[in-house]
């Protein structure tokens, strides 16, 4: 008897863990859908401009948003940051700002202007961040 009362004791322990993680997990998949991200996926051998392009995007939206946009740089290279290159469909040096499943990629202009117009940049960022913010 005393064997039984242990035995139901430990599977409604475990039953109420599993219960939780499972309401955990909903509410962090749900959270990252309204949360705006900012990826810069980069190689291990960088130019210049492919570290002005990191270095500004990370400025612009610490300065834009605070903490309200996250920036992640991933090099493309490191086993660990493949999973989320292939979730997000990327194969090569890109700069992207994702929330739920809107992406917008800003490779071509933060390549264009984070050395020769930051400032243009920056309205770049700005723009396309608070359209996503709206959402």
């Amino acid at each position: 008897m005393k064997n039984i009362l242990v035995f139901s004791f430990v599977i409604m322990m475990l039953m109420s863990n599993f219960t939780v993680n499972a309401q955990t997990q909903k509410k962090e998949t749900a959270g990252s859908a309204n949360k705006v991200e900012a990826y810069y996926f980069h190689n291990a051998s960088r130019c210049v401009t492919c570290k002005t392009v990191e270095a500004e995007a990370k400025a612009d939206l610490e300065s834009l948003y605070g903490s309200q946009v996250t920036f992640k740089a991933l090099n493309l290279e490191d086993d660990t940051t493949k999973p989320i290159a292939k979730k997000l469909e990327v194969s090569g040096q890109t700069l992207l700002i994702v929330k739920g499943n809107q992406k917008i990629n800003l490779t071509n202009e933060g390549f264009m202007y984070a050395r020769t117009n930051p400032k243009k940049f920056k309205s770049i960022i700005k723009e396309k961040v608070d359209k996503l913010l709206e959402l």
